[in-house]
């Protein structure tokens, strides 16, 4: 399995991973547990300067480890940009367009907006960054600006707990794929115990990748996926996956997913330490859903069910296909960049129907390097084929 890394920079944790094996996404997360920092901050006490967040006046945290320092230097990520035009209510564009062309105005315009409400507070999530002894501190990472009732659920945590909990579903499986960002974790798992003929499925289709056909391998395996956001870009999830063997699409069944907010109560001033009945109540509740939904979503009475469904509009035959993708991806809001990808794969698939049109969107997924990206168009193949079935 091909794997991409992504480090900003060599004094901060590495943030990304692209189909990454489950021992590597451990290792990332571990190490970023490490270099983690979580801090209820007044207004007051941030200010921006060069484009980056000071943190001033905040108390450090001293535990038996040591000294945790809070005040320092944190370089914004794109999410976080997101979450400052959000909290200040300062147009997005408008933010980036400053970071680009003006940062001087972009610290005047967050400061005056951080100044209309000094006692205002936040959630300041954070990667501190390391130098070596005698050395001043580095420049850490600021990851997101969220409310101060953020429920922290770290992504580490989660997947030990999620994996815990289809450890206890009896059902055995593998994960087949990582991916990590700035916004989001995912993690695809597979089992191909569970496994049905889609033969009306993958009639005429063949893999854009090698050819082979799916009329000669017409199995469809039971999956899911894990999600899970420490950025306040989403809830954890997990989401039925089915897997066309033939070519390795992933099928999401959205409307399915099961989901776990990130949302508590009133935190205070200062560095966030989860006590640990807070965290062992908040895990053994995912490990419980986790193994519930394990058990409904590697059910084979599921995947049939999913499939038979999915078969009723994936015979229909386009008379036009190329209209009907350009339908398909306009009323789904797709870009023309993947819109003429999709185009491609489905003329590669050599299947000229509504289910055709389903394969291409969930292909091309896979080639993109962006997993925020592909997870989000992966998500419209199932719409796509009910799209491309209506139009025709």
């Amino acid at each position: 399995m091909t794997q991409q890394f992504a480090e900003r920079a060599t004094n901060v944790a590495p943030t990304g991973a692209r189909n990454a094996e489950l021992s590597d996404l451990v290792r990332i997360l571990e190490d970023q547990q490490h270099r983690k920092l979580d801090v209820i901050a007044p207004a007051a006490a941030l200010r921006f300067r060069e484009g980056n967040v000071h943190v001033e006046g905040v108390e450090s945290l001293i535990t038996e480890d040591g000294v945790t320092e809070v005040d320092g230097i944190y370089r914004p990520t794109a999410v976080a940009d997101e979450g400052i035009a959000d909290k200040l209510r300062i147009p997005l564009a408008y933010l980036r367009r400053m970071r680009t062309d003006n940062v001087p105005l972009l610290d005047e315009n967050v400061n005056a907006w951080l100044g209309q409400e000094p006692e205002r507070r936040f959630m300041l999530r954070a990667f501190r960054g390391e130098n070596g002894p005698g050395m001043p501190p580095a420049e850490g990472v600021a990851r997101a600006l969220l409310s101060d009732s953020y429920k922290v659920m770290d992504n580490f945590d989660m997947l030990l707990a999620a994996l815990d909990g289809v450890q206890q579903s009896g059902h055995p499986t593998r994960v087949t794929g990582c991916d990590l960002t700035d916004r989001r974790m995912y993690v695809r798992v597979e089992s191909q115990a569970v496994a049905i003929q889609a033969r009306a499925l993958l009639r005429g289709y063949r893999s854009p990748f090698d050819g082979r056909s799916g009329d000669e391998l017409p199995m469809v395996s039971a999956g899911f996926v894990i999600t899970n956001s420490e950025v306040g870009a989403g809830a954890y999830t997990i989401t039925p996956r089915a897997v066309i063997q033939v070519c390795r699409n992933g099928l999401t069944m959205a409307k399915d997913v099961m989901r776990a907010v990130h949302l508590g109560g009133k935190q205070d001033e200062g560095v966030v330490s989860w006590s640990g009945q807070t965290q062992r109540k908040t895990l053994e509740l995912i490990t419980c859903k986790t193994a519930d939904a394990v058990r409904t979503f590697l059910s084979r009475e599921y995947v049939e069910a999913k499939v038979s469904e999915m078969e009723a509009a994936a015979g229909k035959t386009l008379a036009e296909p190329t209209k009907t993708i350009e339908h398909v991806t306009k009323t789904l809001s797709i870009g023309t960049e993947a819109k003429d990808m999709i185009l491609a794969h489905f003329v590669r698939g050599g299947q000229m129907t509504a289910g055709g049109v389903m394969q291409a969107v969930t292909s091309t997924a896979q080639t993109l390097t962006d997993a925020d990206q592909a997870a989000a168009l992966e998500a419209l193949a199932v719409p796509a084929l009910t799209a491309a079935a209506v139009h025709g």
